[in-house]
């Protein structure tokens, strides 16, 4: 029996992996970019360095906790992707990947201790690559988080040449008796919200149909922003979690609970983190809505139901807090750089106001049995 030699073939065209359509040389170039920026995040707790099969992180300080509880979140950044590809601007996405997965662990007063990132491509293309992910270690320094390792995959002829998408997870600590959520809030706690940045990173479906249907490119230059299309679209989402950690533990016991405004709007968020039997009162002409929103409900004549169900309408982030705290949490917030404002207060459900199927009664979103949100008024456009 003869041995198989490498190389040896039946004398057809020899096929290599490059051949297929995967470039491992530009894959190793890439990681060469972006080291840097990745130990940039990277505290006494980090080991290994980057490049290894798993990154590792000293869990030693479990051992001081009473009762550590570990959160978890994993998400992506969905169609704004596109705005970044169109633009050739890579190195602002990463503050939305990291937005999105650490700022819902804060939610439960969980401070992210380290974080992972996939990106998915057609072509690794190593500046863009490593854009990304020096996008990625910023936010993570922003959010005083360690980003511990990733992976780009390419995946020819089931992405396009400069199509991407990325993901990541994360894994924060709290103590079992310092977690924050639905079984803190009180009848009385008052909503304090926290300015968006922009669009954030939800929603963009909505808006780039909007944006195809009014024919508007992204070079455009729009006056009520000040600024191109492209450039406002692309805004990165505020990262919180740092800043929501000090408003916690300047508060000493006065934030009860936070609600991330992600995919489904303010009510329907606010709603998943209150008791069953509480609602949320509020008005929506407590603030101004910033104009990319009216912008983009008026260019596509969006219904305003589809629009609050959809964005965050300018609320990136909602505290609720003790009566009490108030001052000083806005005080503090203020001290950070956040826009902050009361947004509402909590009250008793009350059966006979309070509904089933009126539609300004926000309750049972995802699945969740907890409390509800009314809304009333009409929101001033700035």
């Amino acid at each position: 029996m003869s041995a198989a030699v490498p190389g040896a073939g039946t004398g057809a065209p020899a096929v290599t992996y490059a051949d297929a359509g995967v470039d491992t040389h530009a894959g190793d170039k890439a990681v060469e970019l972006m080291k840097d920026a990745v130990r940039a995040t990277h505290g006494p707790q980090v080991l290994g360095g980057v490049g290894g099969f798993a990154g590792l992180y000293d869990a030693s300080a479990l051992l001081r906790y009473r009762r550590p509880l570990l959160a978890t979140s994993t998400d992506g950044v969905g169609t704004k992707v596109a705005i970044a590809q169109a633009l050739d601007i890579h190195d602002t996405i990463g503050f939305d990947l990291v937005g999105m997965v650490v700022d819902d662990i804060v939610v439960v007063g969980a401070t992210p201790l380290f974080m992972t990132d996939y990106i998915a491509c057609g072509r690794v293309v190593p500046e863009r690559i490593a854009g990304i992910v020096r996008g990625i270690a910023a936010a993570c320094e922003v959010a005083g988080t360690a980003l511990v390792g990733g992976e780009t995959a390419e995946h020819p002829g089931l992405l396009g040449p400069d199509d991407y998408d990325v993901a990541g997870a994360a894994t924060g600590l709290v103590e079992a008796d310092e977690l924050l959520g639905p079984e803190r809030v009180r009848t009385g706690d008052v909503l304090v919200a926290l300015g968006s940045s922009g669009l954030h990173s939800n929603g963009y479906s909505l808006v780039r149909k909007v944006v195809e249907v009014a024919g508007w490119g992204l070079e455009r230059h729009v006056p009520e922003l000040g600024r191109t299309l492209g450039e406002e679209l692309l805004t990165p989402t505020r990262v919180y979690a740092a800043d929501c950690l000090a408003l916690v533990a300047r508060a000493a016991g006065g934030v009860h609970a936070f609600s991330h405004v992600t995919g489904g709007g303010l009510a329907a968020n606010v709603a998943r983190v209150l008791p069953a039997g509480v609602v949320a009162d509020v008005d929506r002409s407590g603030w101004t809505l910033p104009p990319v929103f009216s912008l983009v409900q008026g260019l596509g004549n969006v219904p305003w139901g589809d629009l609050e169900n959809t964005l965050n309408l300018g609320v990136g982030m909602v505290a609720i807090v003790a009566a009490d705290a108030v001052d000083g949490v806005l005080a503090h917030a203020g001290e950070l750089g956040l826009p902050a404002w009361v947004l509402g207060a909590v009250r008793e459900l009350d059966p006979v106001r309070d509904v089933a199927g009126d539609s300004e009664l926000v309750t049972g979103t995802k699945g969740v049995h907890a409390g509800a949100v009314r809304l009333s008024g009409a929101y001033r456009v700035g």
